[in-house]
């Protein structure tokens, strides 16, 4: 461990030097984390926006009629990633006010089963989450509109013609300007009979999956296994796949320059004290060290600094994602254990690729040479 030792004294020479570089990769890590957590957290936020409350895929009969309802059952049991499948009843409805005609997408359902996907237990804004026979729920900027509240009864006009009473249970927010405005929801009984379904029979089969991103590769699956037509958020969605694309392209682009940086500011420091250090590391060649030994003076050199700086940019980029959390933005961010571990291990490692070049110039260094020329 002499070369250690000697490392260590290198650098406690000067304090100065050391303190910078320890300072620049402290920065360069806290960067990283920083940056990184935030991008994952926007994702993550934006993800559950665009899907978290909604299906991930739809199964539909292929001539737009209605298909089984134990379809839910068998595509909860062919793939262990739907974690929820529950079939639903859609039909289109007219709201009359004054005027004003209304079109409402309704979705018909059980309303433990639809709170799996859509949550509304927890976005009610004002009322009771119940869906019994004959009663439906609304969207807040719908009620706020027409002046319909928690309790009021609304008429719709379905498709055949027939005008259905309901009665007004809750108002929901589902955070979406649309949804609020145009969706409604009602039982599944109801929602039956105005479609002219038996119990058996759903207008389709809605699946949410533990891993959104798997839906591109299990719709092909059930649409030959079951032979429905399925719709995949991820086609529905193509603008914001590309915007999260962009943003870890952006995040990726960043980190990297970042590593640079400090690659370059720890590779010239140590260049620097190698050559402040030619005559005691010749004297040490002379006296025996080897040449292997005497590179490993300035490996281990990068590896304290890499390590002092990492563990200080760790503790940085914490100090920097508690502060975000009084930044007045509608998000928090979180970080990543499993990010951060990566990167402090990428930290450390550009420190040890950083110290190759000065440690292999210092082992090919003639003691003789050295310490003739002073």
């Amino acid at each position: 461990m002499l070369s250690l030792k000697i490392a260590a004294r290198f650098l406690r020479r000067s304090p100065g030097q050391s303190a910078l570089i320890v300072a620049g990769i402290a920065v360069g890590i806290a960067t990283q984390v920083f940056v990184g957590s935030l991008i994952t957290s926007l994702q993550a936020d934006l993800l559950a926006a665009a899907v978290g409350s909604s299906p991930h895929i739809t199964l539909e009969a292929p001539d737009g009629g209605g298909i089984p309802a134990s379809f839910a059952a068998d595509a909860a049991k062919s793939e262990p990633l739907i974690s929820t499948a529950i079939p639903v009843r859609t039909l289109s409805a007219i709201y009359t006010s004054g005027a004003e005609s209304v079109p409402l997408s309704v979705t018909g359902g059980d309303a433990a089963d639809l709170d799996t996907i859509y949550k509304l237990g927890d976005k009610l804004s004002a009322g009771t989450y119940r869906l019994d026979f004959g009663e439906a729920l609304i969207g807040v900027r719908f009620a706020e509109r027409y002046g319909v509240h928690a309790g009021d009864r609304i008429e719709l006009l379905l498709p055949n013609g027939r005008t259905v009473d309901y009665a007004v249970t809750g108002v929901f927010d589902l955070g979406q300007g649309t949804a609020n405005e145009r969706f409604a929801f009602v039982d599944a009984a109801s929602a039956d009979e105005a479609l002219g379904f038996t119990e058996n029979e759903c207008s389709s089969v809605q699946l949410q999956l533990s891993d959104p991103f798997a839906s591109s590769e299990i719709a092909p699956r059930l649409a030959d296994a079951l032979g429905v037509v399925t719709i995949d958020w991820q086609e529905e969605n193509a603008d914001l796949l590309s915007g999260l694309a962009a943003q870890s392209g952006s995040s990726v682009m960043i980190q990297v320059f970042v590593l640079v940086a400090v690659a370059l500011g720890i590779a010239s420091t140590l260049a620097i004290s190698a050559v402040q250090k030619t005559r005691q590391v010749g004297i040490l060649k002379a006296l025996g060290m080897s040449d292997r030994a005497a590179g490993r003076i300035f490996l281990w050199q990068a590896a304290l600094l890499g390590l002092a700086g990492t563990l200080a940019g760790i503790a940085l980029g914490y100090a920097l994602i508690w502060s975000f959390s009084f930044a007045p933005v509608p998000f928090s961010i979180r970080p990543e254990p499993t990010f951060i571990a990566v990167s402090a291990a990428v930290g450390i490692s550009v420190a040890l690729l950083s110290s190759v070049i000065p440690a292999r110039s210092t082992s090919r260094l003639d003691p003789i040479e050295v310490i003739q020329n002073g």
